[in-house]
C-alpha cells in the first residue's frame, strides 16, 4: 500500500511525447532508476510497467502508465528527495528541462498534469503529518 492517495488523475498523452523524438529508457524489474540525494536533470514519465517512489524503506507510491516521478528535481535544480525502483519492467520517457519547457509551451495540458502531481503529492504528505 503506497501513502498517496488514490486521487484519480489524467493519463499522460503519449502522442505529444512522441513530437519530441525522445528516447524511452528500459528498467528491469528491480533496478534501481534514481537514488534519494542524486542530482535530477530529468523526470520521467512512465510509458509501460509500473515504478514505485521510496522514502528509506517505505513505498510512498507506485506509478503505473502515464504516471510521472523526478519533476520536483527537475523543477527546482536540487536532489532527489526520494528513490525510484522499477518494480515490474519499465520502459520510461525521460524528460530533461528543454523538453519540460517546450511541453509546457506547446501543450498548457502538461503543466497543469504536473502541477496536479505535486499539489496531490503535496496534500497527501500532509495528511500523514
Amino acid at each position: 500500500m503506497s501513502a498517496i492517495k488514490d486521487i484519480p488523475e489524467r493519463k499522460m498523452d503519449f502522442t505529444m511525447l512522441a513530437k519530441t523524438g525522445l528516447s524511452p529508457r528500459h528498467s528491469k524489474a528491480g533496478e534501481l532508476i534514481f537514488d534519494e540525494g542524486d542530482s535530477g536533470a530529468r523526470m520521467y514519465v512512465v510509458r509501460s510497467g509500473e515504478v514505485e517512489i521510496r522514502c528509506g524503506d517505505l513505498v510512498v507510491e507506485t506509478l503505473q502508465t502515464g504516471g510521472m516521478f523526478g519533476e520536483m528535481a527537475l523543477i527546482d535544480g536540487t536532489h532527489r528527495s526520494a528513490s525510484a525502483w522499477a518494480k515490474t519492467d519499465c520502459e520510461l520517457i525521460p524528460v530533461d528541462e528543454e523538453t519540460f519547457l517546450f511541453l509546457v509551451r506547446e501543450t498548457p495540458y502538461f503543466a497543469l498534469d504536473v502541477m496536479r502531481t505535486l499539489t496531490r503529492r503535496l496534500r497527501s504528505m500532509n495528511d500523514l503529518v
